[in-house]
């Protein structure tokens, strides 16, 4: 039974795993998308939501308390900067797993992992839409514009001739 075992372990020591952890948070705070292993995108997503949430609210209490999980300051830096305000409205759900495919080497399962607001592709916070014209009107008779058409055609190419004569 699974009883109160809510933490994946990933293989790796409670150290190795805090540090990988750190690492490949700033990783994705950096790049804005990763590839990894479906059990390490969980794993990290986990790990990163609670600090952009902490990173909408700028004080240095939170500051120190998202450095102290990345131990990056550039790192800090940009989550704050850049991706704090961009996800400023959003009430949660700020990374999205896309499950790749398997991984040819040794068969894992592959994701990649990024943050939601970064994809232009998948945006759909902010649709747009193309303005549509419709062509569709009257129909003129075909005949009765076809001989003010003839007539204007032959002034302006009687004028071209006399423009080049003179030239």
């Amino acid at each position: 039974m699974r009883h109160g075992k809510k933490i994946n372990h990933l293989g790796r020591k409670t150290a190795h795993r805090k540090s990988m952890l750190a690492n490949m948070a700033c990783s994705l705070i950096e790049h804005k998308r990763i590839n990894t292993t479906v059990a390490k995108a969980k794993a990290l997503k986990v790990f990163v939501e609670p600090l952009v949430t902490k990173s909408k609210e700028d004080t240095t209490h939170n500051r120190r308390l998202v450095f102290s999980k990345l131990r990056q300051k550039e790192a800090v830096a940009e989550l704050f900067r850049e991706v704090a305000p961009k996800v400023g409205d959003r009430p949660g759900g700020y990374t999205r797993v896309i499950k790749l495919g398997n991984r040819l080497g040794d068969n894992a399962d592959m994701a990649l992992i990024e943050l939601v607001d970064y994809n232009e592709t998948y945006n759909l916070s902010k649709p747009e839409k193309k303005k549509s014209t419709r062509r569709a009107g009257k129909k003129k008779s075909t005949e009765a514009t076809a001989p003010k058409a003839e007539g204007k055609t032959e002034e302006k190419s009687s004028e071209n001739k006399e423009d080049k004569k003179e030239e």
